[in-house]
């Protein structure tokens, strides 16, 4: 599919991750974790530019090989752990409007470690954000645990109780009101609200849902070991 407006696509991948050491660019099912989130930007044929933005020369260079363009290197202050996802991939869109010296009208970002995700999910959730009108976009899957049923907290003084209340008795997890875990598979912003907001939730925040085979975010050695499974299971079926 092609936008007739122009959509930049940025995927943010630094270098020094503690989870799983290197993980952007760790082989997995015979290719570095990153590459199947550029092919999948490249192949749904949405975007002006496949950017990456990163801290790490090997982490660059192995990105282009696979197609994505790389032209700055991300500053130390954007790469540490404790570093704002908004505020790099804001950083990214500036960068890639004065490079490029043209202006997109939507941003999509794709995180690499969530290469599950498929090409009609991001062509599916671009449909659907330009639908309903929205000002940015986020992917959830239904959540395993409901905060009105049995998510608990507990307070300074050690009581426990429900995460969220609601005035009616629940006595089903089904009956409660759905919830959904965010999966960090796909964001999208419009121009204006990716440069002057400071939240992604807003008053016309869009949830594109996912199923949960397809929403695993690699953060631990046990993510990366089931998404390599789930791949030579899928590879397997084909």
């Amino acid at each position: 599919m092609k936008s007739n407006k122009k959509v930049l696509c940025t995927i943010c991948a630094r270098g020094g991750s503690k989870g799983v050491k290197n993980k952007n660019i760790k082989l997995i099912n015979g290719a570095p974790l990153i590459s199947y989130t550029i092919t999948q930007a490249i192949e749904c044929g949405l975007f002006e530019h496949v950017v990456v933005s990163s801290d790490s020369d090997e982490i660059s260079t192995i990105a282009q090989k696979y197609g994505a363009e790389v032209f700055f290197k991300r500053s130390a202050e954007m790469s540490t752990d404790t570093a704002e996802k908004l505020s790099v991939v804001r950083d990214a869109f500036i960068r890639s409007e004065a490079y490029y010296k043209d202006k997109y009208d939507y941003l999509v970002d794709l995180d690499a470690t969530a290469p599950l995700r498929i090409v009609k999910d991001i062509t599916n959730s671009f449909e659907q954000f330009i639908k309903n009108d929205n000002d940015n976009l986020i992917t959830a899957m239904p959540s395993r645990r409901s905060p009105y049923f049995n998510l608990v907290e507990v307070d300074a003084n050690k009581k426990v109780t429900l995460s969220k209340k609601i005035s009616s008795n629940i006595v089903r997890r089904q009956d409660a009101p759905k919830s959904y875990d965010m999966n960090a598979s796909i964001y999208i912003w419009k121009r204006d609200i990716i440069l002057n907001k400071e939240s992604i939730f807003l008053d016309k925040t869009g949830l594109y849902v996912m199923p949960e085979e397809r929403s695993i975010d690699i953060d631990t050695d046990l993510d990366y070991e089931f998404v390599e499974f789930i791949m030579r299971e899928n590879n397997a079926q084909q």
